[in-house]
């Protein structure tokens, strides 16, 4: 199912400093009120933006823009994501202001949440493909929640293996942190690519 592959770019919405803040945050002294704080701040503009998309996209239809139309201005909006991903991977290390999270407060942390997911550009550009993909499928919004849902997820994995693991995950995060900050381009990379193939095969 195309909408079930639209998924896999949850993952690029949280790899790099999205889910290098999640882990931080989880380990700070405010740990519960920092990550829900910033989990929430994801879900508003992810939110936001998906639908914004979703709505326009619907709108060029019904005023009489092709699907073809919408599906180009998704791969540009691909592509043009891929792009920044891969020019970036050299500058992939974790931004000074990361250090500053162990003195995070809630309030900080949403409005962290809500710009790295939301001003972020290839998270930007992501959720705007997806919205714009499901409008030109012809889905109802209801669709782009699981999406919303599921980067939701990746972004509380930390919370969630501090509560269930404790120290152990305390000690198992510095690592996952560091295999993200090496290698989540090519994830990302792949991810692009099979997506972008998925958009050019539908084209008529």
């Amino acid at each position: 199912m195309d909408i079930a592959k639209t998924l896999s770019l949850s993952f690029v919405m949280i790899a790099g400093p999205q889910i290098l803040s999640s882990i931080f945050l989880a380990t700070t002294k405010k740990w519960s009120q920092n990550s829900l704080a910033f989990i929430a701040g994801a879900a508003t503009s992810v939110t936001l933006i998906t639908t914004a998309a979703f709505l326009l996209s619907s709108g060029a239809s019904s005023n009489g823009t092709s699907s073809n139309t919408l599906s180009y201005i998704i791969l540009v909006l691909l592509v043009a994501a891929a792009i920044h991903t891969f020019v970036s991977r050299k500058t992939s290390k974790p931004p000074k202001w990361m250090g500053k999270l162990e003195e995070a407060q809630p309030k900080g942390s949403y409005k962290l949440g809500f710009l790295l997911l939301g001003v972020f550009p290839s998270d930007i550009l992501t959720s705007i493909s997806v919205g714009a993909f499901m409008a030109a499928q012809g889905e109802p919004w209801v669709q782009i929640l699981p999406f919303v849902f599921l980067v939701l997820l990746f972004l509380a994995l930390p919370l969630i293996l501090i509560v269930l693991l404790g120290k152990r995950a305390e000690a198992f995060l510095p690592k996952a942190r560091d295999w993200m900050n090496n290698n989540s381009w090519i994830v990302s990379e792949i991810v692009f690519a099979m997506f972008i193939a998925l958009v050019y095969s539908g084209l008529n």
